[in-house]
């Protein structure tokens, strides 16, 4: 049995995830998520994903965001102690927030679907656009958890690829329309 990577994220209809909750990465609507009533069942996914995750994995610029404020966040407080795993190839461990507990920094593909063979269970990529279109490009995750937001926002990154390549099928695992229009949709990838 293989660990399963999870992706899970905010996007809008068309796709974009990038900076959902602020502009930390440039984009000219970013603070999207913010635009849409907040309904506490809506944001539940978070909280279920919460009761499954086993350890953390983040692209480098996700990471340099994500790990000074969730440090010390007490919204994230239990993801403190949670192994993280941070895929670059010019991340130096010299930058490495401290008190962020055990932080391991991936190098190449061979080495998440290394990581994936061991034991332990669900690792899942918070942000991370463009690590997560990769993994997906390489057939290494292996479940969707979105949330999609009511908004079309035409430019900006998606985990899906526009590539040409195989198609990969997907089975709908869970579902959900809340009232603010946000959709929960959980796919697990048929590999």
């Amino acid at each position: 049995m293989t660990r399963e990577l999870v992706y899970t994220g905010f996007m809008s209809v068309d796709g974009v995830v990038d900076s959902p909750g602020g502009t930390v990465e440039g984009h000219r609507s970013g603070g999207w998520v913010l635009g849409t009533e907040v309904l506490p069942e809506a944001f539940s996914l978070k909280d279920e994903e919460l009761a499954e995750t086993t350890a953390l994995m983040f692209g480098r610029r996700s990471y340099a965001a994500f790990a000074p404020i969730w440090r010390d966040s007490p919204d994230h407080a239990a993801y403190r102690d949670l192994p993280k795993y941070v895929v670059s190839t010019t991340l130096d461990t010299d930058t490495l927030v401290d008190g962020w507990g055990e932080i391991t920094i991936l190098r190449s593909s061979e080495e998440i679907a290394e990581l994936k063979r061991s034991a332990g269970g669900p690792i899942f990529i918070h942000g991370s656009a463009e690590l997560a279109r990769r993994l997906s490009e390489a057939d290494l995750i292996d479940r969707y958890h979105l949330l999609v937001f009511p908004v079309l926002l035409a430019a900006g990154k998606s985990v899906f690829g526009r590539a040409d390549r195989d198609r990969q099928n997907l089975r709908l695992r869970n579902s959900a329309v809340y009232s603010n229009g946000v959709v929960k949709l959980i796919y697990d990838v048929a590999h």
